[in-house]
């Protein structure tokens, strides 16, 4: 016990975050790092205490927003503060209000470094998003294992039965019942050869390499309508004259495929226009849907359905692209995405 008490005053006392523990508003002990800020700001601890009781004071009585709020669940309290240096400069500090003891009202206010706290944050986001991405890259192989599984692997084992069906005395004594078995074989196999272009296309849309962005989004939008009866227009003006980067017109189709088959699967829309415009320095691709729409603020957290909207829009920042959506219950949705060009 001794030695873990040692380790716990070493930490304390090492630490990088100044740490103020008070009781009854009047500090108790201080570490190095709040000794040497006090010196270094002429930092009053009375204008923090009463600072952090304002605030303190406030939030019990109301919820307030918080920064990022992926930093709250650490602290009760959290509440910015910039200090000026004796040399004129300004740093910027969160203070950490955090409850010890409530029946002795101790407590203690750690400052710790605003960047720090949004690197935190930022390392916190990108945390769950690895970890979405990875969920969502497992749903993407089960969907194509299934896929194998259900309907290629079926359609070929219907074929080989079929072959095995196939009586070659049969062919010399009834030719209509052998010609009847063997345009079944043949539809057979020509199914299961759609199915495996089907998957191919959702891959990877080889027009996207061979023939570019339009003509890949109009086959897109082709396939979709043929299977679905959904009336689909889609609209472009002097995109064909660009010349696109691989990796902006992967995400460009990636979020018109996936905005499509939202509108088509989870909205019931009738009719979906797609618009894709080339301005003088930027590119716009807007899914103009006519369907039941949905509450957006409820949908931005991390979810398992395919790309979902935090990743579309993540795809599109880490592009310096600009991702927006706007819908509204009863009024359909538009998603929108643009990336800078030259």
């Amino acid at each position: 016990m001794l030695e873990s008490a040692n380790w716990v005053e070493k930490n304390f006392s090492e630490t990088a975050d100044a740490i103020f523990i008070f009781q009854d508003d009047q500090l108790l002990v201080s570490n190095q790092a709040a000794q040497t800020l006090q010196a270094d700001y002429d930092l009053s601890t009375t204008y923090i205490t009463e600072l952090m009781q304002a605030v303190v004071k406030q939030q019990r009585t109301k919820t307030d927003d918080c920064f990022n709020c992926v930093v709250k669940g650490m602290a009760k309290t959290l509440v910015p503060l910039t200090l000026k240096s004796k040399d004129g400069q300004s740093f910027s500090f969160f203070v950490v209000y955090s409850e010890l003891d409530h029946a002795k009202k101790v407590y203690s206010l750690t400052l710790k470094s605003e960047a720090l706290m949004q690197r935190m944050d930022q390392l916190a986001q990108q945390r769950k998003l690895v970890q979405y991405v990875n969920r969502a890259h497992e749903e993407e192989r089960k969907r194509l294992s299934q896929d194998l599984h259900d309907s290629i692997a079926q359609g070929v084992y219907s074929a080989i039965m079929g072959v095995r069906h196939l009586d070659p005395a049969t062919s010399h004594t009834n030719d209509a019942a052998f010609n009847h078995q063997t345009k079944l074989i043949e539809k057979q196999l020509y199914e299961t050869l759609q199915e495996v272009k089907g998957m191919a296309l959702d891959i990877r849309p080889s027009v996207l390499d061979s023939f570019g962005l339009e003509s890949a989004l109009k086959a897109l939008a082709k396939r979709l309508e043929e299977n679905t009866g959904i009336a689909i227009m889609v609209v472009s003006h002097n995109a064909d004259q660009l010349n696109l980067v691989e990796d902006v017109q992967t995400v460009l189709y990636r979020i018109a495929q996936e905005s499509m088959t939202n509108a088509i699967k989870h909205a019931s829309a009738n009719e979906i226009n797609l618009m894709l415009v080339a301005h003088d320095h930027r590119i716009s691709l807007e899914i103009i849907d006519d369907g039941s729409g949905f509450d957006v603020q409820k949908h931005l957290s991390f979810n398992g359905h395919s790309l979902g909207l935090m990743n579309m829009n993540e795809r599109v920042k880490a592009l310096n692209g600009v991702f927006q959506i706007n819908s509204k219950i009863g009024e359909g949705t538009t998603v929108k995405a643009e990336f800078p060009i030259a």
